[in-house]
């Protein structure tokens, strides 16, 4: 079950999934891992909630059992 989690948390499990990153560009972060490219979210107060963190996961075609594993 997915549940809110820091920036910091976040690039660590994707990191852990073989992303390498995070790189400046434009507005946001990034991660690239092969051909995938992930926006990360700016640094802000609080978790990032499970709405956007589903988002984040749908681009990158990564699934929920997936991320619990890493």
């Amino acid at each position: 079950m997915l549940k809110p989690l820091s920036r910091k948390e976040l690039i660590r499990k994707f990191r852990a999934l073989g992303y390498s990153g995070p790189f400046s560009g434009g507005k946001h972060q990034f991660m690239i891992e092969g051909s995938h490219k992930i926006r990360i979210p700016n640094p802000h107060i609080g978790d990032i909630d499970v709405s956007l963190l589903k988002e984040i996961l749908r681009q990158a075609g990564i699934s929920s059992e997936e991320w619990e594993e890493a």
